[in-house]
C-alpha cells in the first residue's frame, strides 16, 4: 500500500531501523535517532543496489517520488543510477575545477605572493566586485571575447575607464596561466585590444610654482598635527617617493652612517630594489623622528598598531588638513613637483628618472641599473633640499 504524507510524518523511531515502503522500489528507512531517508532498491545487470534521495523533510513524498521515477528511467534504459550520479559529481567537480574563478584564484595566490598587501588585495577586490559575479562559474575555457567585453562594458559604463583596462590586463593573465595549466587553449583577452574607451592621462596634482610650493612647505612645517605625520610630508616633499614606499618605510632600510635609504625590490612598483640618497635636511628629519618611532619596525606606523605602517589616506589627510584640496594637492603630487622643476633647472633627464623609479623597459638593465647615475644622484638630492629650503625662506 502506498505511502501518505500523513504515515510519513508521523512515523517514528523505533529501537532499531526500520522501512516503510511505497513502491516500485521506493521506502522510506527511519533510524533509531529519528532520521528519515528516502531509499530507492533497484536491480542492474542482476545485481540489486540501492541508492538515497534525499532526507525528509527536506525531500517530500511527492519529490521522492518524481526521483524514483527518474531513477526509473535510467535503469530501463540499462544506466546504473549510482553510477550516473557520480558522473554527474565528477562533472561538476571538473566544471568547478575548470572555471574562470577558481583558474583565477589559483592564479592569484601564485603572484600575489610578490605583491605589496595593498596591490593584491586592489586586485582581488576588483575581481570579485566586477569579474566572478559574471563570468567566475564559466568554465575558463568556454569563455568567449564577446561574452568578457560585455563584463567589461559593465564596469567602462559607470565611467571606470581605466578599473576596466586594469581589468582586462588582469583577465588576460589569468587566461594564459589557465592555457598553461591546460583548461584553456587561448587568451581571449587579447581579442579585445582597442575594444575599450582610452584611458584618459593621469594627472596627479601638485604645486609647481615656486611661491606656491615655498607656502606649501611653510604650511607643512607649521603643521599642529602629528609631528609623525608632519615628518611624512617633509620626506615626502625631500625625497619624493611613491606614497606607498613612503608609508611602508622601515628604520632597517636606512642607514645615517652611508646617507641612504635602501628600498628593497618588493616595496617597489617595478619589482626593483631602488636607492634613495638621503640629503642632509632628510638625515636631520630622520634624526628627528628616530626617538618617536626609532624604537619599532616602521618609520610611520600605524595608530591602531605598530605591527603595521601608516595609512595610505593619512599624508592626503594631512594635506587637507593643512588647507589643500584634493585637486591641488596629493601624497603623489611631490612626486610631479619633483620631476618638473628638476627638469626645468637642467638635472639629467637619466638620473631624475632613476631617482623617480620610473620602469626601465629592459628587463636586464633594470637588474643592475638601481645604482646608476648615484653620483649626480646625490649631487641633485642635496640641491634639491637647499632648493626647498630657499623656497620655504621666501
Amino acid at each position: 500500500m502506498p505511502l501518505t504524507d500523513a504515515a510519513v510524518r508521523n512515523a517514528k523511531p523505533r529501537e532499531r531501523p526500520f522501512k516503510l515502503f511505497d513502491g516500485r522500489g521506493l521506502y522510506l528507512e527511519v533510524a533509531p535517532s529519528g532520521g528519515k531517508w528516502w531509499r530507492f532498491k533497484y536491480r542492474i545487470d542482476g545485481k540489486e543496489k540501492r541508492i538515497s534521495l534525499g532526507v525528509y523533510p527536506d525531500v517530500s513524498l511527492k519529490e521522492a517520488r518524481e526521483r524514483r521515477e527518474a531513477a526509473r528511467k535510467l535503469v530501463a534504459a540499462g544506466v546504473d543510477p549510482s553510477e550516473a550520479r557520480k558522473a554527474e559529481r565528477l562533472a561538476r567537480r571538473e566544471v568547478r575545477a575548470n572555471s574562470f574563478e577558481t583558474v583565477a584564484r589559483e592564479w592569484f595566490a601564485k603572484r600575489s605572493s610578490v605583491w605589496s598587501e595593498g596591490h593584491a588585495r586592489r586586485i582581488i577586490r576588483r575581481l570579485e566586485r566586477d569579474v566572478f559575479p559574471y563570468i567566475g562559474l564559466r568554465p575558463v575555457g568556454e569563455i568567449s571575447a564577446p561574452e568578457l567585453l560585455k563584463v567589461l562594458r559593465r564596469i567602462e559604463n559607470r565611467g571606470a575607464v581605466e578599473t576596466a583596462h586594469r581589468a582586462l590586463q588582469e583577465c588576460g593573465q589569468i587566461f594564459r596561466y589557465a592555457i598553461a595549466t591546460g583548461r584553456a587553449e587561448r587568451d581571449v583577452a587579447a581579442d579585445l585590444r582597442g575594444a575599450l574607451q582610452p584611458v584618459k592621462g593621469r594627472h596627479h596634482p601638485s604645486i609647481t610654482d615656486p611661491k606656491k610650493l615655498g607656502e606649501l612647505l611653510r604650511a607643512i612645517d607649521g603643521y599642529e598635527g602629528s609631528p609623525i605625520t608632519r615628518c611624512a610630508l617633509q620626506l615626502a616633499a625631500l625625497t619624493f617617493v611613491r606614497p606607498g614606499e613612503l608609508r611602508r618605510a622601515e628604520w632597517s632600510e636606512v642607514s645615517f652612517d652611508a646617507a641612504e635609504w635602501r628600498i628593497p625590490a618588493e616595496k617597489m612598483k617595478a619589482r626593483r630594489p631602488h636607492i634613495v640618497p638621503l640629503s642632509r635636511q632628510a638625515l636631520k628629519a630622520l634624526e628627528e623622528l628616530h626617538p618617536l618611532t626609532g624604537y619599532g619596525r616602521f618609520l610611520f606606523p600605524s595608530v591602531r598598531t605598530e605591527t603595521r605602517p601608516m595609512s595610505e589616506n593619512t599624508v592626503n589627510a594631512a594635506l587637507r588638513r593643512l588647507g589643500y584640496t584634493k585637486d591641488e594637492m596629493t601624497g603623489h603630487g611631490f612626486r610631479s613637483i619633483a620631476s618638473t622643476l628638476l627638469h626645468e633647472q637642467g638635472w639629467p633627464p637619466d638620473a631624475i628618472e632613476r631617482q623617480l623609479a620610473h620602469a626601465e623597459r629592459n628587463s636586464v638593465r633594470a637588474a643592475y641599473n638601481y645604482a646608476e647615475y648615484l653620483p649626480e644622484r646625490r649631487e641633485m638630492m642635496q640641491a634639491w633640499a637647499d632648493y626647498l629650503d630657499r623656497l620655504r625662506e621666501g
